[in-house]
Parts: structure tokens; sequence; C-alpha cells
């Protein structure tokens, strides 16, 4: 049977996505989770993996089509459908119309098999979020009281210390009654709302006779008084009587509570249409546009570029050309004085646009060349102020797609010649991040992972014996090895082959071998566990901060199947997909301190976990080694494994051994049949 593929739910208030690139073709066969096509949003560019496995029958939306969330894009079935999905589509109107009571039928059928006995509710509970997680918040309800839902369809959305994570529906059936709101913190394991089948979301209604019906009425009236500004709002400010429509910040997102104006794209006196950009602002987690809630003139602006202003507070008032003027009778003379002052920096801002627009309309003509990949307008705008040629800049995003830090990383290049002129520019950029110049001088607070972090490293110190054992390991005949197999690797496997798959397989070989490293110790109970498992954390470092995705079962995996999950883990950890399993039942940790050059470090291990291992940076060194009883000085590739681990389960010696099995399996480094090659 067909399966329709829908654009999915691309973040919180994104309402559509723009196709940039579809990464498969009708005709094409596909796995359930592989990559179907690139789309982009004002917040993200993402992939999109298929739902469910098959033939790609037909594909309904192009590239550079924007498309609402919901929007059926491809159809994807077995070989043998495609002439029958083929007829159907020259049909035209009359078989569409006739589809959805089809898409209906087993809907209503699949509400009374999960309640087929009595018709009783079902009880949907706080699920487990991840290990050591009790609680979590709801952040938000996306179904309400008499909505249908399928099985794993998302009910309601929830944030924990960890992780913010959709809630799938246990069973098929209609939701009776929710039993927690919105900003509930709720145990794991509370009931938090019951789903059943039609009859038993009638029956509660029946039995509360009229107080129930009573409220029904009004939270039915709600919802027009709601709707009906919404759409008279744009004929509201110019037809009334002069009253201005405030303009708030908007949401920007989960746990976004402020926003900083980095640039207002129109002025006072400005007229605006409906969803026309008006300002830009940038968040700890997203810059983006706000446009226009409504149409009319910009009465006034409350908040100037580079303020930070908390979400719902308001920014600007939009009426038509009375509402503009009104205020500016009323305030007689004190008020018409300081509006020319308000308006003298106004005046200027068409000079300095004067003196760029040649740089940014070279600009706007280079990023509209062939040559150049999709950019979203926000990264366009910010090439046009800087001056930057799109065609000269290498995009480090999905398919070589053009970002801001691109953008301006190729600004600070093309300023680094005018500034190493002057004695007093020759400061080292090497990994600097030009972001983070705005940070000198301010107080601001931490993000949630930040928060986190802080709070668990010094809660570990402190429920834990720390301390760290150092070795020397000699990494040239594993650096010859990848060497030899590197191109053949990624062309069977896919991934490219680094150092890390070969430090994570000695790891867990060496966790196997010492189980009491593989361990975790109960204070209050005493007790030792040695767990059966390999269940190994990799620290990911990612714009929010410090994560640790867990490779699950890592004893079971070779060298390539280690590589691909340490790229996937990554690669979801950096763009906010990580599941709450994700994130749970570590019992090691391997981090990557040699990353920009670090030769050693002392890693915090976070409990229930035993040990951390720090790999550091591959260095050259000479160094005096023995053949034949032979000493000699040689250059070789070196590198430094600091274990940290916890004295309360393993001694020194116990982590020396350790260490000398990962030392012995590295240097020997037999892992040509591990290749798969």
């Amino acid at each position: 049977m067909a399966f329709s593929v829908e654009m999915p739910e691309l973040g919180e208030s994104v309402t559509e996505g723009t196709i940039t690139q579809w990464l498969k073709s009708v005709g094409d066969t596909v796995e359930v989770d592989e990559p179907l096509l690139e789309v982009s949003t004002d917040k993200v560019d993402t992939e999109i993996p298929s739902p469910v496995a098959g033939v790609i029958l037909e594909i309904k939306a192009e590239e550079d089509d924007t498309v609402d969330v919901g929007g059926v894009i491809a159809i994807i079935g077995d070989a043998d459908e495609t002439p029958a999905n083929e007829a159907p589509a020259d049909e035209a109107p009359a078989p569409a119309e006739e589809e959805e009571p089809v898409k209906e039928e087993p809907k209503k059928e699949a509400a009374p098999e999960a309640p087929a006995a009595t018709g009783a509710a079902t009880d949907v509970e706080m699920p487990e979020l991840g290990e050591s997680v009790t609680e979590g918040t709801i952040t938000q309800w996306l179904k309400a009281v008499g909505d249908t839902v399928e099985v794993d369809e998302p009910l309601l959305e929830v944030s924990t210390d960890k992780v913010d994570t959709e809630i799938p529906s246990p069973v098929a059936g209609t939701i009776v009654e929710i039993l927690a709101d919105e900003d509930d913190t709720v145990d794991v394991g509370a009931v938090i709302a019951r789903i059943g089948d039609a009859n038993a979301a009638a029956a509660p209604a029946e039995e509360e006779a009229a107080p129930a019906e009573e409220e029904a009425a009004p939270a039915e009236e709600e919802e027009p008084v709601k709707e009906e500004p919404k759409k008279e709002a744009a004929p509201e400010a110019p037809a009334a009587t002069g009253a201005a429509t405030d303009v708030e910040m908007p949401e920007l997102g989960e746990s976004v509570t402020e926003g900083t104006i980095t640039q207002w794209l129109k002025a006072v006196g400005d007229t605006v249409e409906v969803d026309e950009p008006l300002l830009e602002v940038s968040t700890d987690k997203v810059d983006t546009e706000i446009p226009s809630p409504v149409a009319g003139t910009i009465v006034e602006i409350l908040a100037d570029e580079d303020d930070t202003v908390d979400v719902g507070a308001v920014i600007a008032r939009i009426g038509d050309a009375n509402a503009a003027a009104a205020p500016a009778e009323e305030e007689a003379a004190p008020a018409e004085e300081e509006d020319p002052v308000k308006e003298e920096p106004k005046k200027e801002e068409p000079k300095k646009e004067a003196a760029t627009t040649p740089a940014a309309a070279s600009a706007t003509v280079s990023a509209s060349g062939d040559n150049v990949p999709y950019v979203t307008p926000l990264v366009r705008k910010l090439a046009e102020k800087h001056g930057v040629d799109l065609n000269t800049v290498t995009g480090t995003g999905i398919g070589g797609r053009i970002r801001k830090q691109d953008v301006l990383a190729a600004a600070n290049d093309e300023a680094a010649p005018a500034e190493a002129a002057a004695p007093v520019s020759a400061w080292s950029t090497k990994s600097v991040d030009p972001e983070k110049a705005k940070l000198r001088g301010t107080t601001q607070k931490v993000n949630r992972i930040r928060e986190i972090t802080a709070k668990k490293t010094v809660e570990a110190l402190q429920i834990s014996a720390q301390l760290t054992q150092l070795h020397e390991v000699d990494m040239t005949r594993v650096a010859e090895l990848r060497k030899k197999n590197k191109p053949a690797f990624i062309e069977k496997h896919g991934v490219n082959l680094t150092y890390l798959p070969f430090f994570v397989k000695a790891v867990v070989e060496a966790l196997v071998s010492h189980p009491n490293v593989n361990a975790s110790y109960n204070a209050k109970t005493k007790e030792m566990t040695y767990h059966s498992s390999v269940n190994l954390s990799i620290a990911v470092d990612t714009p929010a901060g410090l994560l640790t995705p867990v490779i699950h079962d890592a004893q079971d995996l070779s060298i390539p199947e280690i590589a691909k999950a340490i790229v996937d883990l990554a690669d979801r950890s950096r763009n906010n997909k990580l599941k709450p399993n994700d994130l749970s039942g570590g019992t090691f940790t391997i981090t990557n301190i040699g990353s920009e050059g670090a030769l050693s470090d002392t890693p915090i291990l976070v409990p229930p976990q035993a040990g951390i291992l720090g790999t550091g940076a591959i260095v050259k060194r000479p160094v005096v080694i023995t053949e034949d009883g032979i000493d000699s000085i040689a250059i070789r590739q070196m590198v430094f494994l600091p274990l940290t681990y916890d004295h309360q389960v393993v001694d020194g010696a116990d982590a020396g051994r350790f260490l000398t099995t990962i030392k012995d399996r590295l240097e020997t480094a037999n892992f040509e049949g591990d290749l798969q090659l």
C-alpha cells in the first residue's frame, strides 16, 4: 500500500519548509530513516529521512518549492504499485476528494481497537525520560480533548534538564481527558492523560451534566474570539480611529526568553504589509527576521538596535497615517522637539546604505548565480551588509550550503589584508569565533546545557574520589594503517576514517576484558554493579555546550559501525535531534581533548560512571625505541591518554592494567580485519 510522505514538524513556530535538494528520485528504493531530501527553514537546514521502506512512486514537490508542514511531498510504496498510483493522478480533483474519507475510515476503526473490551480509557503516563531523570515539564500539548490519535502520533512536548522531546501516544483512540496542564512539572510514571474510544470520551461528558456543558460553551466561544482579531488585524489598524497595534517580541524557540535586536529593517513612518520583515533578532539559538503582524504605518519604535528584549515586550507600534500623526500632535511642544532628535539618526542611515550600495549590489548579483547553493534571506542580507561576494564563499552546511558563519568568516578574511598593515592588528584569529566578541563586557543568563554542566561537574567532584593516570601511546602503526586504507574505507562505508573509531574499539575491548572498570558503585546500598554491556558515551562539542550521547552495546560493533554511530550522534547533537535514550545509560566516556591541539587534560567523570578517557593530540616526537635489543631515536606519532577514574570503584593498579591493555591494542595495530574492506 502506498504511503504519503508529509513535510514533518521542523521546529516550534515553523509552519513551512523549502525543499533545497532531493537526494532520491522516482523509482529509487529507500530504507527506513534513509535521507530523502534536504529542507531549509528560517531556523535550520536539515535532512528529512524516509518514514517507511519502499520505492519512490511520485515526487509531489520540486526543489525550491516552499511546502506547509503536513503537506504531502512524495508517495512511497511497492514497485508494482506504480501503475495503480499513476492512474488516479490523471483523474484530477475527483479522486483527490475521495482520498480524504478513505484516510478517515481507518482512523475511526483504530480508536475502538485499543479499548475494544469495554470502552474504558487507557492511562497515558509520563514515560522514562533518561537515566536519573525523575520528572518532566510539559511545554506544549499537541492534541486536545476529543482529538483522535494514532499509535506513536506525538501527543505533547516535554522538557527535562537533559533534553527536550515529543511524547508519542501509546495507543490509538480519542483523548478523553488531559490531567496535567502546560508548564506543569510531572513525576515519571504519573498519569497525564487518558485515551479511549468515542464512547469513553462521551461518557464523562454526560456524567458532568449541566456544569460541564456550561464550561464547554465558553470554551467554544473563546476560539472565534481569538481567531477574529487575527483575521481582522490588518484592516482594523488602518480602519479604526487611529489606534496603533503593539508589536511584541515573539516566541523565539523553546526555553528562549529574550532576543537581541541586531537591525531594524524599517523606520518610523515607513509603511509595511502583513508578514513583511520588520527587524532582525539574535538569540543564543538562532538569528531570524521578525515579520510585521499587521499592515500599516510604523508609528513608534520602542527598542533600539543591540537592545536585549524579553519575549512579549512591546518593541514597536503600527497604525495608520492618522495614528502616526496623532501622538505627535498630542505631545505638543516637548514631543515636537523630541521627534527630530529621533529622526536625525534615521536620516544618516540612508547615507550608510548608499556608501555600501556597490558592494551590496555586487553580493546580490553574485548570490543569484548558478554556482551558488541556496542561501537563506538572512545570509544573503548579511553578505550585502559586509560586501561579501557569495560566489567566493565556500559553504560548510549540508550540500555546501552557505551559512551565516561562512559569510562572517569571509568578511574577516577580506578585512585581514588591510588590518595586517597596522602593527596593532597582528592578533591571531585562528580558532576564534567572531560571534563571541559581543560577549565582552556583558552579563548574560546561561543556557540550559551550561547550567546542567556546571551543576553536574561540581556535584561529581563532591561525591566521587577522582584521580587521573596518564599513559603515552605510540600511534605510528595506526596512522600508517589509516592513511593506507582511508580512501577504500570512505568508498565502501561512506564515512571518513578518523582516529576516534580506533580509540573506541580499543577502549570497548578493554572494558569487556576489565569489567571492574565498566562498573558503578552505590554508596547507599554498598553494592557494585558490573555492567553486561558497554554503553560508551562520546563527548560532543555543540554550539549550545557539551553533550555526551551514548553508543549502546558498543561491544557488538565493528569499526565501520562505530564510525557511522559517531558521525550520526555528533550530527544529531549539533542539530538538536537527540532523543532521551541517546543521552542515557552510559557506562564509560571518551572525550577528544586533542581536537584543538591539547596534549593532555584531567577529564571529570560523572557518576555513576567509574571512568572517562581523554585522547590528546597525536604529534610527532623523537622517542627512544628498541628493536632487536638495539636502542635508537626515531620520529614517532605519539599520544597521551589520561584516564580519570573513581577510586571508590577502581584502584590505581587496576587503572594501570586497563590502560596497558588499550596501549598494547593500539601499538600492535592489528585492525586490518576490523575495517571490513
